[in-house]
């Protein structure tokens, strides 16, 4: 397995503007056979937080891979739940204990 460092440095090699997410991601699988779909969009997230010098094209580009190509299969759906009552005191019990 590649290092997440090395994937985020073939990303910025070959990506250009108007690329498409599937010619990006054919093209850093040329350079990185074994990997997942997964750990390129976390590549190309790591690139955008530890850019340095490059342009702001080619981090929107990057940005909007990450955002498109992220997984939602990759993860258990949340599923919210209804928040429950507490069992609070009965009126009358509460005066009870008072007295």
């Amino acid at each position: 397995m590649d290092s997440l460092e090395a994937i985020a440095n073939t990303l910025r090699g070959v990506a250009v503007s108007g690329m498409k997410p599937k010619a990006l991601l054919a093209a850093v699988r040329e350079r990185h056979p074994e990997v997942t779909k997964k750990e390129v969009v976390r590549a190309a997230f790591y690139a955008l937080t530890e850019s340095q010098g490059d342009t702001p094209e080619r981090l929107r580009d990057l940005h909007s891979f990450a955002i498109t190509e992220r997984a939602p299969d990759d993860d258990e759906p949340v599923k919210a739940s209804k928040l429950r009552k507490k069992k609070g005191r009965k009126a009358g019990s509460a005066e009870q204990s008072a007295h």
